[in-house]
């Protein structure tokens, strides 16, 4: 250990900025003689994505930091909004990989646009301060999209529906169908159907709830668009009473 201490700083910096945030931190555990290089901003320039200056320069929140660890663990622990509201974005802690959330005003209900059956509500429990709301309908049809290049690559995805039932008149969703595909590979799609249950959607920390929706691979991040469509069959009668908070694109 003393051996390695003995390295030149940019050595030991270089050196640690190759491994995780995870693995930075469990370091000066081992040795207080870590803690000043590991928290150094050359060794969290590196855990950022290597976009992250152009992903702050698209938000509309206000940041402030005083190095790039601080700048870290604030996007890790505060999702930020991105280009006018349409996207919210976040890091994972442990890896730095990114998430994404597309808002409600960005996904596409395809089965019917008129105010009978949902519209956009002021709610103060969303990050996006506004939420779709659906008093009633017969089948639900949401579609979230995000080019595959804002995603981290090399990495393993799984999109989620984020929602809440709403305890006035909801009747109950029951069986859907999902797809998550690159909209360029036409040929894939079948491939990825799966049958979801709504019965089985977790409770997030944030209160929210959550069903997973599919799963993908991003590659080089080259593949165009990822679509994710989630589709309730359709029933004889109408069911309502839920609040869309978006899709989440995030990594595994």
């Amino acid at each position: 250990m003393e051996y390695f201490l003995s390295l030149p700083k940019d050595c030991i910096s270089e050196i640690f900025s190759l491994t995780s945030p995870k693995d930075a931190a469990r370091s000066t555990i081992v040795s207080q003689g870590f803690k000043s290089i590991v928290e150094s901003d050359v060794v969290w320039e590196n855990f950022l994505p290597c976009d992250y200056q152009h992903i702050i320069n698209m938000s509309e929140s206000f940041l402030v930091y005083s190095s790039k660890k601080e700048l870290y663990l604030s996007l890790c622990n505060t999702p930020i909004l991105l280009d006018g509201s349409k996207l919210s974005f976040s890091l994972d802690k442990k890896t730095g990989k990114k998430f994404f959330m597309v808002a409600p005003k960005e996904l596409v209900f395809s089965w019917d646009h008129t105010s009978r059956y949902w519209g956009l509500s002021y709610y103060p429990e969303s990050r996006f301060s506004e939420v779709a709301y659906f008093p009633g309908f017969r089948w639900l049809d949401i579609r979230g999209t995000i080019a595959s290049q804002m995603l981290s690559k090399r990495t393993a995805y799984a999109v989620y529906l984020v929602f809440k039932l709403t305890p006035d008149g909801f009747d109950g969703l029951e069986i859907g169908n999902s797809v998550v595909r690159f909209v360029n590979h036409e040929a894939e799609e079948r491939q990825k159907i799966r049958r979801i249950g709504f019965f089985s959607a977790q409770r997030r920390a944030d209160e929210w709830m959550e069903i997973e929706m599919g799963k993908f691979f991003n590659g080089v991040g080259e593949d165009g668009d990822v679509e994710a469509p989630l589709m309730e069959i359709r029933r004889r009668f109408g069911i309502g009473g839920i609040l869309v908070h978006g899709v989440e694109f995030r990594p595994e």
